[in-house]
């Protein structure tokens, strides 16, 4: 069983909710149902789940309530189990595949009788319909996969490691050395395995890495199905293609997303809606180019220009040959990981908050690997290091001398303990899950 935080904050909603749903949506595969399914066998006497994409029958039938008490009545004939007022948690899966009792399902929030969860994959279908039609009555957060705090759970690592960590990154001091060595081991591990659902859950019993691949390579190919069934059809093959070109993109030097990669593709305004389509199924980040490294960072946002990540690193490393891994768990692979690290960035940032990521580049300065805000206003710039020679870095050196930037912290990720040096910190990889913009 794997421990998931967002279980955490489905209990918040439970004891804080009003007349309010819970909607949880995400790309596929990150385990959305299970969680749900082990919340309300936990924490309910009664559950009734209801999976609209698997259940052909449940699906035409709700499909047909006219009402909120006819669509009740259609929820109490499905149900497995006794519907017992006050007691019973009412899950409906895949809910896109049935948007419009969305509107009923407020009316019977608003009686009190149940609680209701609601989930979707944002693959292949607009959730915005969904989301906008009773306003102010669906609480919603997106899960992901599982960041690397997780991760370390679900191998054994006690959760009290990581308040050691917390006071070393506070406190701004070396983490001890037993902890160091088996926190990076892990961060490399995870550099492979990566926080699908699926694929931890086989490490995790396996012990190897070719049962691991294998399931990575299945959720690769179950996204560009969904593509392919999913998304508008003049769209889909290019859709497919930008999905297949982000690991080939991430090996080149500047990692940029090359619009000129897609074929008979200019600009990025030909692209938009398919670029818009992949993000928002959450199988793709983006990271786009700030003009300066200025608060608030999206007011010199330019889309035109971005860094386009796997949603799990996991993904992204099995994309290359098996011999590309060599070393990766002695921190010495034989490709360039570059782009892996930077890729394992963007995830973990993304997981714990920070859901608009930049870049920086400019001549004379250098380019700044990420730039985020935090909800003060913070502006922090992240140097990510997978070499040697992380105490390098121009581009920083050069941003945080130049006169106009906003820059309130200076950060360095890499193979090394924590220190600080010249109004730089650096941290190793691992401390990436300290960051967390609540």
């Amino acid at each position: 069983m794997l421990k998931r935080k967002a279980y955490q904050r489905i209990a918040f909603w439970k004891e804080h909710k009003t007349n309010q749903a819970l909607l949880i949506t995400g790309a596929r595969q990150v385990g959305k149902t299970y969680l749900v399914e082990e919340f309300g066998q936990s924490e309910y006497e009664h559950m009734a789940e209801f999976n609209l994409l698997l259940d052909d029958s449940v699906r035409r039938s709700f499909a047909q309530a006219t009402s909120p008490d006819d669509l009740m009545l259609r929820i109490s004939v499905a149900a497995q189990g006794p519907l017992v007022v006050g007691k019973t948690l009412i899950f409906i899966d895949e809910i896109q595949a049935c948007p419009q009792i969305v509107t009923f399902i407020k009316g019977l929030v608003d009686r009190g009788d149940y609680d209701y969860i609601l989930s979707g994959s944002l693959l292949g279908v607009e959730l915005e319909d969904v989301r906008s039609l009773p306003v102010g009555y669906l609480d919603e957060f997106i899960m992901y996969p599982l960041d690397f705090e997780e991760f370390c759970w679900a191998l054994g690592l006690s959760e009290t490691v990581f308040d050691i960590v917390r006071d070393s990154y506070g406190a701004v001091k070396p983490v001890p050395d037993f902890v160091h060595q088996r926190l990076t081991d892990l961060f490399h591990r995870y550099l492979l395995v990566g926080g699908m659902p699926a694929a931890v859950t086989s490490f995790v019993e396996s012990k190897v890495i070719d049962p691991v691949r294998a399931i990575q390579t299945n959720i690769r190919a179950y996204y560009e199905h969904d593509i392919k069934q999913y998304a508008p059809k003049d769209k889909r093959l290019v859709i497919q293609e930008m999905y297949r070109l982000i690991p080939s993109e991430l090996q080149s030097q500047n990692r940029r997303f090359q619009v000129s990669s897609i074929a008979e593709v200019k600009r990025f305004s030909q692209i938009e809606d398919e670029f818009l389509w992949l993000t928002r199924a959450n199988v793709a980040l983006p990271v786009f180019n700030v003009a300066a490294p200025v608060a608030p960072l999206r007011a010199s946002k330019e889309r035109r220009l971005l860094k386009l990540f796997y949603s799990d690193v996991g993904l992204l490393t099995s994309s290359y040959g098996k011999k590309s891994a060599l070393g990766i768990l002695d921190g010495q692979a034989a490709m360039n990981m570059g782009g892996v690290y930077e890729n394992v960035v963007a995830q973990e940032l993304t997981a714990h908050g920070f859901t608009n990521l930049y870049y920086f580049t400019k001549k004379g300065i250098g380019e700044l690997d990420f730039l985020i805000e935090t909800d003060d206003g913070d502006v922090l710039a992240l140097e990510i290091k997978s070499g040697r020679y992380y105490r390098s870095h121009a581009a920083l050196d050069n941003a945080l001398s130049a006169d106009g930037y906003t820059i309130d912290k200076a950060m360095v990720f890499a193979e090394t303990n924590v220190f600080q040096e010249e109004g730089v910190t650096y941290l190793p990889m691992y401390m990436l899950t300290m960051l967390v913009n609540e």
